[in-house]
This record gives C-alpha cells, structure tokens and sequence, in this order.
C-alpha cells in the first residue's frame, strides 16, 4: 500500500512539473539584464548620469546584442523593460525584442549590450501598440555618460529616449535610428500566462513581478535614484 501511493505521488509530481511552463531561458534573461546594468554602473565615472536615471520613466536592457546576417548586416537582441508606477516604484518587467539598424559607430562589433532610457512614456505606449522605430516614431540619441554631466551639457534631457551601448568595457552612448523594439510575446505568455496584454504587464500595475523576472527589478532599485519632488 505504501509503495502505491509512492508511485501515485510520484506521478502526481511528475503531470505537475509536465504542465509547468519552462522559464529557464526568461529567468537567464532577466539575470544577464540585471548583471549588465549592475556592471555598467559600478564603473566609475562611466555609468548613465544620476540625473538622467532620476528623470526616466522606463529603462530598457539588453544584453548580448548580436550581429545577425540574416538582418542585413543589422543586430537581434532580447532583453527586458520596466516602467515607473505613479509611485516611483519599478514595475512589472516585459520582455521585449530589438532588431534592424546598424547600431551606430558600431561596425564589426559582434556583441553589445543596450541600454534605453525612456524620460516620457510615450515611447513605451507605442511600443505596445505596435513595434517601435527608433529614430522616426520616437527620437533616440546618444546619451550622456559620467556620474554627473559635464558643464554645457543639456541638462533638460528634452529627448524621449536616450541610449547606450558597452563592448569590451567600453560604454558609451549610440545612435540607433532604424532600430525597431517589439514585444517578445512568447516570453510573456511563458511568464505571465496566456491572455495578458503587454499594457497588463507594462502599463496598468495588474500584473504582479515574478520570481522569474525579480533580479532586473532589484538591478533597477539598486541603480536608480528616485525623481527628486518638486
């Protein structure tokens, strides 16, 4: 009798573990994410300014960025963003897709990490409701680098999305006209589950952070100040 109910519990087990989405790639995701904008911003005196992080209303990292022939000589990458409730607070992480363009003065590199940073979020709606062109449906530019911008710099940070790259050690801001941001929906549905909207995720607070995804959350609250109040 107590060998069957080990083989009923061990089947049990196994139908349960079966019907479990495998989120193994997402949460490698998510940990490479939160391991580039960790790095990034312990260099000193090379990390996104202070009062730009304090500014954004979504940042956007994505690692391993590489270099695809069946682009046309432009790049693919996955990645992860998160948006700033009414509160301050990172939300929800989606996971999203940047592909085309040729990435600026980036010639021949083979990978790179990106990171945006969006000051409005009128980026981040487009992007949900349909692909977002950078360059033409929303302005990117290179943005600056140093703990704190240098004197003659535009301390308005007045484009909607500023953007970085780091090679070999190497950080600095790019130029990414071209590049084109999508929702990677296949990634949400194994996280989030089938049925939730990118606005679910992204947007509306609904949708709570997963295990999956808490490492980028974390990487964002160890890295960015909160908006100064008025």
């Amino acid at each position: 009798m107590n060998m069957l109910f080990a083989i009923m519990a061990l089947t049990a087990a196994s139908l349960s573990a079966a019907s479990e989405p495998d989120t193994r790639d997402e949460r490698e995701r998510a940990l490479k994410a939160a391991a580039a904008l960790d790095s990034i911003m312990a260099a000193p005196d090379q990390e996104i300014p202070a009062e730009l992080l304090a500014k954004a209303h979504g940042v956007a990292v994505i690692p391993n960025v590489v270099k695809g022939a069946f682009l046309a000589g432009g790049r693919f990458g996955k990645g992860l963003v998160s948006a700033r409730d009414e509160n301050g607070e990172w939300g929800t992480p989606l996971y999203i897709d940047i592909g085309g363009g040729s990435f600026g003065l980036q010639i021949g590199v083979e990978a790179t990490d990106l990171i945006l940073v969006f000051t409005e979020p009128n980026g981040l709606r487009e992007m949900l409701k349909d692909n977002l062109k950078l360059g033409a449906d929303a302005g990117a530019v290179a943005g600056p680098v140093g703990r704190r911008v240098e004197a003659g710099t535009n301390l308005t940070f007045d484009s909607p999305i500023y953007s970085y790259s780091r090679n070999k050690g190497v950080f600095a801001g790019i130029a990414l006209d071209g590049s084109i941001l999508s929702v990677d929906d296949s990634s949400n549905q194994e996280v989030y589950g089938k049925g939730v909207s990118g606005a679910d995720i992204l947007m509306d607070g609904r949708i709570p952070v997963r295990d999956v995804t808490r490492p980028f959350v974390e990487a964002l609250r160890r890295n960015t100040p909160r908006q100064p109040t008025e």
